[in-house]
């Protein structure tokens, strides 16, 4: 890993993941969680100060940044719950089935290589009667939208650790195995259309 993808790019994502209209999408959707709960792409700990502390039982974190690691943990230090970081050492995520009540994944599902696959493991480490919880940005439903969309991934992709602008959020949420309780989706005010199209709620694994 080279010193941009190591040291740049966490901070990088941080300033990007960290405008104001997604801080508003945090802001909504990760007091939700609860329980042992699973944050998958933890990154920098941008979600940190939106957990409800009297409905989280444990959080663990999960990131391949070691970067973002450290960054987070300055936040997690003073939270009134206990956090864990753990990193991804190989394709399925290391815990055990059935083991976690909430999984949260917010702006990650567009630069995890393998989303579907992704999927089904946040669907094994959750208990029968868990949720996933879910805010992501991808394929805008205007034609106009997509084309720049897809004209602008590659390049887009190079710079930005592997995200990608145009993912189908709700089908790759049912090829992963889920089931879309509650959806929400909008384009964000004050974001570029090629990049704001949100998708945001719940789903149960099926």
């Amino acid at each position: 890993m080279g010193f941009y993808d190591r040291v740049i790019l966490p901070r990088f994502i941080n300033c990007a993941c960290g405008t104001k209209p997604i801080m508003k999408q945090r802001e909504k959707i990760v007091p939700q969680a609860e329980g042992v709960v699973l944050e998958i792409g933890i990154g920098t700990g941008l979600n940190l100060p939106y957990y409800a502390p009297d409905r989280i039982e444990r959080l663990i974190g999960l990131d391949p940044s070691e970067e973002s690691w450290r960054l987070a943990g300055e936040k997690a230090a003073r939270l009134p719950f206990d956090v864990e970081f753990i990193g991804l050492p190989g394709e399925e995520i290391p815990l055990a089935a059935d083991s976690v009540d909430t999984v949260l994944v917010t702006f990650s599902l567009c630069t995890i290589p393998d989303p579907v696959a992704a999927l089904r493991g946040m669907g094994r480490v959750l208990r029968p009667g868990g949720k996933l919880i879910f805010c992501e940005h991808g394929e805008a439903p205007d034609a106009g939208v997509r084309r720049w969309q897809g004209r602008i991934n590659p390049l887009w992709r190079r710079i930005a650790g592997g995200c990608n602008l145009n993912r189908p959020i709700p089908r790759l949420l049912e090829q992963g195995g889920f089931t879309v309780a509650a959806m929400e989706q909008m384009y964000l005010p004050g974001t570029p259309r090629i990049a704001g199209y949100n998708y945001w709620g719940s789903a149960a694994a099926a």
